[in-house]
């Protein structure tokens, strides 16, 4: 056992720049899993900067000087999510307060279905109905006490949301100027040899790059195709489920599966078995059918080349890592796996070659 463990090791860490390239990937999930709620402003700063890279090259292949253009650019982004939080936050607001003033009247509707089942199903009796309403009222008072603990929770952080708001933008700003002398003064702490982790860095980097973009723009493609049909069709709380089914799409396959169910009940519970809840179905469904057939090949055609179950189990293993992080990072995160499994033969073999 032990010299098959030791061949093993000469097999696949002969290469010192291999044993650099799984050191660089420990040392980075060490650093996010201990400190990621510290650095969490970097991080979210690294990330908007990254996506923000393709915009201030393109401009910079214009002619433009690269300190304008990181000015136009940041300052695009900065006034967008401005217009995106006056105006898009204080309607989920109001739908939400909206949808709270709501939840009885639709507790009193579900009681009243239920307790009309054992007219309609002898088989069910009052005995388990009421055994049903009274699980369901123990569950709602433990998950009002929940919402109230968050929603005081959430009001002591708002202080640091503010700074979040202003320190944001500060970082991302001298991300994208000092670009050259932030990366210069980094690599002097790598070892001269790494060409392996360079090689993959290089396969993931265009990949990562344009998947972030394309699923930040996703994700405003379907919550505003979304909320246009739901709105007109008049459906209670349409900016807040677009929102969340805009949201939806960071978790693949999933995210659809589940946002379904709370635009079907709202429709449900507002229309009832009417033709206007087929037309909110059928106009979710298309939104669905479109984005999967349509947005998602044009945006990710080169970036996302891998198995759904792979992507499942990816969103599942690096979401229950990292959390929102993991999740919406799941798909980078595995073409780094899979890049670094790519890139391991060919490394040998050209160890070979040398030989």
């Amino acid at each position: 056992m032990i010299e098959y463990l030791k061949q093993w090791y000469e097999r696949n860490f002969s290469n010192p720049q291999a044993v650099i390239l799984v050191l660089m990937i420990v040392l980075g999930t060490i650093l996010v899993l201990y400190w990621g709620d510290i650095l969490a402003p970097v991080l979210a700063s690294l990330v908007i900067a990254y996506a923000l890279e393709g915009i201030v090259r393109r401009i910079t292949n214009m002619g433009v000087p690269r300190i304008l253009s990181v000015v136009v650019t940041v300052f695009v982004f900065v006034a967008s999510v401005l217009i995106i939080l006056l105006g898009l936050v204080p309607l989920v607001t109001r739908q939400i307060t909206q949808f709270v003033r709501d939840i009885p009247l639709i507790l009193d509707r579900i009681q009243s279905l239920i307790m009309s089942l054992p007219e309609k199903y002898p088989l069910i009796s009052e005995a388990q109905v009421n055994d049903v309403i009274n699980a369901m009222n123990n569950e709602l008072v433990t998950v009002g006490q929940k919402v109230v603990s968050i929603s005081i929770a959430s009001a002591g952080n708002v202080f640091t949301i503010m700074v979040y708001l202003i320190v944001i933008p500060l970082l991302v700003f001298f991300l994208l100027k000092d670009k050259k002398q932030i990366l210069g003064w980094f690599t002097r702490f790598l070892p001269k040899e790494h060409g392996l982790a360079y090689e993959v860095w290089k396969d993931v980097d265009v990949k990562m790059g344009n998947y972030i973009r394309g699923k930040l723009m996703e994700i405003m493609i379907v919550g505003i195709a979304s909320y246009v049909p739901l709105a007109l069709l008049g459906l209670n709380y349409a900016a807040t489920l677009s929102l969340f089914i805009g949201l939806s799409v960071i978790i693949p396959y999933v995210g659809a599966i589940i946002v379904t169910i709370p635009v079907a009940l709202i429709a449900w519970f507002q229309f009832g078995p009417s033709d206007s809840f087929v037309y909110v179905l059928i106009a979710y469904l298309i939104v669905q059918a479109l984005d999967a057939n349509v947005v998602v090949p044009l945006l990710f055609s080169e970036v996302v080349n891998m198995h759904p179950s792979a992507i499942i189990i990816a969103v599942l293993v690096f979401g229950g890592l990292w959390g929102v992080w993991g999740v919406f990072f799941a798909i980078p995160l595995a073409t780094l796996v899979q890049a670094v499994i790519n890139a391991w033969p060919t490394t040998k073999q050209e160890l070979g070659t040398s030989n």
